[in-house]
This record gives C-alpha cells, sequence and structure tokens, in this order.
C-alpha cells in the first residue's frame, strides 16, 4: 500500500517504517513541523518516501495515517480527498489526554469512520472516545542491544523540554534526586536545566546529543531515572531498558504496566526512590543483574516484530 503519513514523532515513525508498505512523507520548502520529510537523525529504510505537498494531489494514496487533529483538514486540502471517506484512514493518538479525566473528550469522537489507536492501555481508559472505534498497538522498539555498561555512578534522565514542560515531567524532582545521584538530563532543549534548577555542572549535566550518540551515552550511567507525572509512556523508557539498564521510575501513566517487579524499582513513595537511586550507585552487581531483567521485559513485550505484525493486521482490517 500507499501509506501518506507525516514525520511528527521520530521514534515512534522509525519503528512504523519499518513495514512492508510506500510511506509517503510529505516535505514543505522550509521542512517545517507539516512538512518535515524524512529523519535526519534516525536510519529510515528506502520506502519512506519524500513527497512535495504542492505533489499529494496525484500521489496515489491507498490509506492515511493521522497523529494531530489538524491534519483531518490538512490531508483533504492537500489531497484532494477526505480522510475516512474518500479513502481509509486511522488516527494514532501518542498522548495522555491533558485537563481533568472527566473533561477529556478526543478530537474524533463524534465520528465513527476513523479507527483511533491509542498507544498505551492507561491512554484508551483516560480518554473519552465517544463513538470513535478504538484499539491500543503498544510501542515497538528497535533493538539498540545491550549496550549497558554502567561504568559513570550517575543516573540517566530523557525529557524534552524540562523547563517549559516542568511538573508534567517531573522537572522539580530533579534536585531532590540529584541529592541521591549525580544526573545526566538528555533531550533537546536541556542546556538552561541546571541553572532553572540550581544545581551545579557536577549535580545535574545537560546533554543534547545527536539520536546516534544518545544510546551509547546513557548506557554508560549507572541507571536509568524516569520522574515523568503525566504523559504518555516514554519510548526513552523502553529504550533504556532494551539498553540493559535498571529502571527508577515513578509509579504513573503506564509504567506499572512496563516495568516488572524484578526490573527496577517503581513506587510513588519518594523516599523509596532515593533508596532505590543510592542503591543501584553503591551495587553496581544489582544494576547489571537488574537491567538483564529489564532487558528481557522489554523485549518480550515491545519488539518492533510484534509492533510491526499488530499494524499489519490492524491495517488490512481498515483497508478491506
Amino acid at each position: 500500500m500507499n501509506i501518506l503519513i507525516w514525520h511528527v514523532h521520530g521514534s515512534w515513525a522509525t519503528s512504523f517504517v519499518q513495514g512492508p508498505h510506500t510511506f509517503l512523507i510529505p516535505v514543505t520548502p522550509d521542512r517545517g513541523p507539516d512538512g518535515l520529510g524524512r529523519a535526519a537523525t534516525w536510519d529510515w529504510p528506502p520506502n519512506a518516501v519524500e513527497v512535495p505537498a504542492d505533489r499529494l494531489r496525484d500521489a496515489d494514496v491507498d490509506l492515511m495515517v493521522l497523529q494531530r487533529p489538524h491534519e483531518l483538514e490538512l490531508a483533504a486540502a492537500w489531497t484532494g480527498r477526505r480522510p475516512g471517506v474518500d479513502v481509509p484512514a486511522v488516527y494514532v493518538e501518542h498522548n495522555s489526554p491533558d485537563g481533568t479525566a472527566a473533561g477529556t473528550r478526543h478530537p474524533l469522537a463524534g465520528r465513527d469512520d476513523i479507527p483511533l489507536v491509542h498507544v498505551t492501555h492507561f491512554n484508551r481508559l483516560m480518554w473519552d472516545n465517544g463513538r470513535a472505534p478504538t484499539t491500543v498497538i503498544e510501542h515497538g522498539i528497535i533493538d539498540p542491544g545491550a549496550l549497558w555498561t554502567g561504568t559513570e555512578r550517575r543516573a540517566a534522565v530523557v525529557v524534552n523540554d524540562p523547563v517549559r514542560r516542568g511538573r508534567t515531567t517531573g522537572t522539580d524532582l530533579l534536585p531532590r534526586f540529584a541529592r541521591a545521584a549525580p544526573l545526566d538530563v538528555f533531550g533537546m532543549r536541556t542546556e538552561a536545566l541546571p541553572a532553572h534548577l540550581g544545581l551545579s555542572e557536577d549535580r545535574c549535566r545537560a546533554r543534547d546529543l545527536p539520536q546516534g550518540a544518545l544510546h551509547p551515552a546513557m548506557a554508560r550511567c549507572r541507571l536509568y531515572l524516569h520522574p515523568v507525572r503525566w504523559t504518555s509512556l516514554g519510548l526513552s523508557l523502553l529504550e533504556a531498558m532494551f539498553l540493559g539498564m535498571p529502571v527508577v521510575a515513578l509509579d504513573t501513566t503506564e509504567v506499572r504496566e512496563a516495568v516488572p517487579e524484578d526490573a527496577g524499582v517503581v513506587s510513588n513513595r519518594l523516599d523509596v526512590l532515593d533508596e532505590a537511586v543510592r542503591a543501584f550507585l553503591a551495587d553496581p552487581g544489582l544494576a547489571a543483574r537488574t537491567g538483564e531483567r529489564a532487558r528481557s521485559a522489554a523485549q518480550s513485550r515491545y519488539g518492533v516484530q510484534r509492533f510491526q505484525d499488530d499494524w499489519e493486521h490492524l491495517l488490512k482490517e481498515v483497508t478491506r
């Protein structure tokens, strides 16, 4: 099939475009948010093809994969075909809903012609999906290999925009955790974080690395720390598990499902998490054994082949 899909979430899309189809990736001259084209920092196969936005009306499109509300209108304007009406479509919801649990009506809740695909069961539960047909296809990770060495007695944290996102990503908790272990905070727009938190460079290093350098740098840290209060299940958490890193995480959203009891410490008690961080720092053998179990758990549940199989089944159903 020819599948139209915007480049929105690079990590997720990297697994998605490994499938057997031709993926039409819109590109605009400025390569803005609606026309990024192919990924520059991930390895995408040649069947992910850039298509200039002004040529989409002439493109053969068998299916549209939408990921943002405005793509409903954008797809119709750029292709001349209405998603779910003229061309089969699915909508991937990557996020947990904002707002209160009672006021989280999804933008597609009033439609029944476009299946709504959530990436976690928690997200499907928390969104008000209305009459939209829903399913869950959990993440699939391309295995980076068991790279963990834990040679640096530091905790790795991965978050983009930590200053702006604040309490959502647990940024306010980092000074507390920095007392238990020096932190390496990886992600985009992290450079202002140490000064924002009033932490010295030795307690909090901001590290905005190219994608190819991220995993080896994470894997040198003794453990992975996930202080996130309210986002969807972070791909960085699953990637850390694939690397063989022990996990210390808040017990929020889907984390408890992803991290088995022997793969790390998951709790909402900050004293328990502090103790776990210190234990992994003090005992590299414990960290190694826990990380091995984390890797095994991630491989069994979040492998890219299972992800591809789930998607292939859904795409056949939608286009049937």
